[in-house]
């Protein structure tokens, strides 16, 4: 499975410059594109609203939380979506896929695997942040 440029670009781009709060990517053509870049101001709400209920998707998250001692942090998430209703072959191609294209990623500090939305609910999210 190929990746395609852009993917590590736009990555780069959050990462750095944290120019987006989100980043969804899918396979197309037996390689990993980017699907949709999400603002810096865009809400978690907008980030769950970019999955679709029945196919699987890749995204990363730049997550910014308070810790309990009052310290502004930020934490980049890494979700293998992959709900019930997807196809069974969609599933096993993102799931072969996965570990090759979080390595090209270099800077993920949490992984998700989500069916459901409430899987990767802001309350998951906040407590594997911490």
């Amino acid at each position: 499975m190929a990746v395609n440029d852009e993917c590590k670009l736009k990555f780069q781009e959050l990462k750095s410059r944290r120019s987006y709060r989100y980043i969804v990517f899918k396979i197309e053509e037996q390689q990993v594109v980017v699907e949709k870049c999400g603002e810096p101001t865009d809400s978690y709400e907008d980030f769950m609203a970019s999955f679709p209920a029945d196919e699987c998707r890749y995204a990363v998250y730049d997550f910014d939380f308070t810790t309990d001692e009052n310290c502004q942090k930020s934490k980049i998430f890494f979700v293998a979506w992959s709900p019930d209703t997807s196809r069974v072959r969609m599933k096993m191609v993102y799931a072969s896929s996965k570990d090759r294209f979080k390595r090209e990623l270099d800077g993920i500090q949490v992984e998700l695997q989500a069916t459901d939305a409430s899987e990767m609910s802001l309350d998951i999210v906040k407590a594997r942040a911490l």
